[in-house]
């Protein structure tokens, strides 16, 4: 069961996080645009931030509904997107937590009114308790889990505001006003006096925030200790703006702000974090200087690579982000050995798993799985790979089709591959239906081989398909397959250079029987900037060579290797071995390691020539 805002409050600290008016104008959004209408026309800037200050160290989130009510958005002719801004501002800042996949709070951020209300301005309060619910019930429709209402200036609003929440529903409340240099709101209300009115409210937290710096900020809430029975919040102005060439700059510091946070911790306020002009860098640093201190060291903790530790039961273990050590290797320029497994047909994986152990014993970089070869069903490759890494300990490469998925399953299933641990990616388009035992099955093909490695490279970059975020990149290692036998070479070597430009970053051939096919492709291809990886296929007997040559799409045999294959009669294993370690030799110089492929699963067989290569 997930934990309550109040019951982690309990617990110490929870770091806020920054601006976000200041923020998006310093990704480019002129200030004369309504920042609360980004929510729906674009999405991604807004997310993105949230992304950002989650990845700082953020364990609470605004919404971006700061001015999203009926008086503010007049101004820009957008009163009739109430709902619409204030419930997609929610499902954002929701989007942006899933993505990072950190436990943060949402709190639906509500400000001021913008004008002022009676007696000095127009606006009644009744009015006023009638904007702040239409708000209140769209940010709680988008499903905000606590709410903040912040910025205020006059107390009379402040509570209308309150009410209008506590009317709605049950949420948590944090509840914060704004003072001025003298230490007192615009309406000349005391930090004393703020406490008092509040808790009578029986609002959550009571705080402060913007207007002034670390400093103004910090004589406020040593006032506000002194009197208040519940939870303090401060969330200061990175000082005041100063405008340099056009631009307005804030300039307090991330190491500044770093200093007050542990000021404001050792004062006894719970919830810390920055207004306008604070970044995601002040944030970070604010979550390292927390994080040091003894108190709140189980509170605060700043979003580095995840580090895969012992397993614990109930404790969820999350993979690593850094790239694999076969492609380590490969990087390093050492020559490498993988040994095929294809998944079993059943639902019984202890034969491969006997077989993956046997091969991490053999000393192998890695096995690969196919993913249904050949057109057959068989377990989940990803399954596999899964078992094979948590109970063998065996690096994987996940052969990943384009045959049974379309862009949407391509992206989850990696996704998924990816916090599972997989990080070795083959990239290939598959075997047809038509050659399996599903010959009427459809195909899906949305992309082929290219198309898979661009679709990894992006997330490689942090975003889909589309350009949405997916928080942390991913570190797959692209691979791709090559076929230096194809018959329309010049095609197989446009194409291959198309994976090249794509992101491809290491290459399997197809299985070869022949040393000048290879010689031959490397000279019409010029030098690989990738490592390059031979695929073996052990013949074991004369029909083997013959069912290979003469059915399987893809594979020729030269007619003096299948006549050795003849003669070699009931001796044809071995003769399919010798004649491996013969191409193995043949072929060490041009390339940066083999890939061997038993056939029926006969892994022992191979064995025999890993002692050759190893």
């Amino acid at each position: 069961m997930a934990i309550t805002f109040l019951e982690r409050l309990k617990k110490g600290i929870i770091l806020c996080d920054g601006a976000m008016g200041t923020e998006l104008y310093a990704r480019g959004v002129p200030y004369s645009h309504c920042f609360d209408e980004l929510n729906l026309s674009n999405p991604k800037i807004v997310s993105t931030v949230h992304q950002d200050y989650i990845r700082a160290g953020a364990e609470l989130i605004e919404t971006n509904s700061f001015g999203a009510n009926r008086f503010k958005l007049a101004g820009f002719g957008l009163e009739d997107k109430i709902r619409d801004i204030n419930f997609k501002s929610a499902r954002i800042a929701r989007e942006a937590r899933e993505i990072m996949g950190k436990p943060v709070f949402v709190a639906g951020s509500i400000g001021p009114l913008g004008k002022p209300l009676e007696p000095i301005g127009k606006i009644t309060r009744k009015e006023a308790y009638a904007a702040f619910k239409e708000q209140t019930e769209s940010l709680l429709e988008g499903g905000v889990d606590i709410f903040i209402i912040e910025t205020m200036v006059n107390l009379d609003e402040m509570k209308e505001a309150i009410a209008a929440v506590k009317n709605i529903c049950q949420l948590s409340i944090i509840a914060q006003m704004t003072f001025t240099e003298e230490g007192k709101t615009v309406m000349g209300n005391s930090p004393q006096e703020i406490v008092a009115e509040l808790e009578k409210m029986k609002v959550d937290v009571i705080g402060a925030n913007c207007s002034v710096g670390p400093i103004g900020i910090y004589d406020v809430m040593q006032l506000m200790a002194q009197n208040s029975k519940v939870k303090l919040s401060a969330q200061p102005n990175a000082g005041l703006p100063r405008l340099v060439d056009g631009r307005f700059i804030y300039l307090s510091s991330p190491e500044y702000f770093a200093e007050y946070a542990v000021k404001f911790a050792q004062l006894g306020v719970s919830i810390i974090g920055g207004c306008c002009g604070t970044t995601p860098a002040h944030i970070s640093a604010m979550a390292k200087a927390l994080e040091s201190t003894t108190k709140n060291k189980a509170s605060v903790t700043v979003i580095e690579p995840p580090i895969v530790k012992e397993r614990e039961t109930d404790k969820i273990v999350i993979a690593p982000t850094e790239i694999s050590e076969f492609a380590q290797k490969l990087k390093q320029k050492k020559f490498v050995v993988s040994i095929e497994l294809d998944p079993p047909k059943g639902t019984n994986p202890q034969k491969l798993l006997e077989g993956a152990a046997a091969i991490k014993k053999s000393g192998v970089d890695a096995c690969n799985i196919g993913d249904s070869p050949m057109a057959r069903v068989r377990m989940s490759c990803l399954a596999l790979a899964y078992l094979i890494k948590e109970k063998v300990g065996l690096e994987t490469v996940l052969h990943f089709t384009s045959r049974d998925r379309n862009l949407m399953g391509i992206q989850s299933d990696l996704v998924g591959a990816h916090a599972l641990g997989v990080r070795n990616i083959l990239c290939i388009t598959g075997d047809p239906p038509s050659l399996g035992d599903y010959a009427h099955a459809t195909a899906v093909y949305d992309v082929d081989s290219i198309g898979l490695v661009k679709i990894i490279s992006r997330l490689n970059q942090g975003t889909d398909v589309a350009g949405n975020s997916i928080g942390n990149p991913t570190s797959f290692h692209i691979g791709v397959g090559v076929n230096p036998g194809e018959e329309n070479l010049s095609r197989e070597i446009d194409r291959f250079n198309q994976k090249l430009e794509s992101g491809a970053e290491y290459v399997f051939t197809q299985i070869l029987y022949d040393i000048k096919v290879l010689e031959n492709f490397l000279k019409k291809v010029g030098k690989v900037p990738i490592p390059l990886v031979l695929g073996i296929l052990p013949l074991h007997s004369y029909k083997h060579a013959e069912f290979l040559h003469n059915e399987v799409p893809g594979i020729t045999i030269p007619e003096n290797l299948r006549e050795r294959m003849k003669k070699a009669g009931e001796k044809g294993t071995l003769e399919g071995i010798k004649m491996a370690k013969e191409l193995f030799h043949e072929a060490k110089g041009m390339v940066q390691g083999v890939y061997l492929m038993p056939s029926y699963g006969r892994y022992q067989e191979v064995l025999e020539v890993v002692e050759e290569v190893l």
